[in-house]
C-alpha cells in the first residue's frame, strides 16, 4: 500500500466528499492511488489537440504536444504544461521503486514517471491513467 502524502495541497476535500464528486472507478486511481487495466483507457489512443486536466480538480497537466505512443497501454507524456502542475514522490509499493506522479493542485494519483522516454524529447516518460484526466480539445 502506498503511503498518502503529507504535502499539503492548494484543494483539500475529504475523503467522503472525493467520493460524492468522482465516479467509482476514477475515485479508487485518483484517491486511493489505484491503475487502470492497460490498453483500455479512453485517451490511451487520443490524438486529437488540446489539454489534459485532472479529473479530480481541473488542474491542467499535459498539452497533447507531449503524448506520444510508448506502446506501454496507458497514455504517455514528455513533460507537464509546467513544473507546478504535478508533484512527485517516491512509490516503494509491490516491491518496485518508482516515482509516482500526483496533481500539483489536489494531490491526486494519476500515474508515474519512467526514464525510458524518446531520447530526442527529455528521456522522461509520464505513464498517466486515462480515468484520472479530463480531456478538452482546443
Amino acid at each position: 500500500m502506498k503511503k498518502k502524502s503529507d504535502k499539503i495541497y492548494p484543494i483539500q476535500k475529504s475523503e467522503e466528499d472525493w467520493k460524492k464528486e468522482l465516479d467509482e472507478v476514477s475515485y479508487h486511481v485518483l484517491r486511493e492511488k489505484g491503475t487502470e487495466r492497460p490498453f483500455t483507457g479512453a485517451y490511451y489512443l487520443n490524438k486529437e489537440s488540446g489539454i489534459y486536466e485532472c479529473k479530480a480538480c481541473g488542474n491542467e497537466i499535459f498539452h497533447s504536444s507531449a503524448k506520444y505512443d510508448s506502446g506501454c497501454g496507458w497514455p504517455s507524456f514528455t513533460e507537464p504544461v509546467n513544473p507546478e502542475a504535478i508533484d512527485v514522490q517516491m512509490d516503494y509499493s509491490h516491491f518496485m521503486i518508482r516515482e509516482e506522479i500526483l496533481c500539483g493542485k489536489c494531490g491526486s494519483h494519476l500515474g508515474h514517471r519512467f526514464p525510458d522516454g524518446p531520447k530526442d524529447r527529455g528521456g522522461i516518460r509520464y505513464c498517466i491513467n486515462s480515468v484520472s484526466m479530463d480531456f478538452n480539445k482546443s
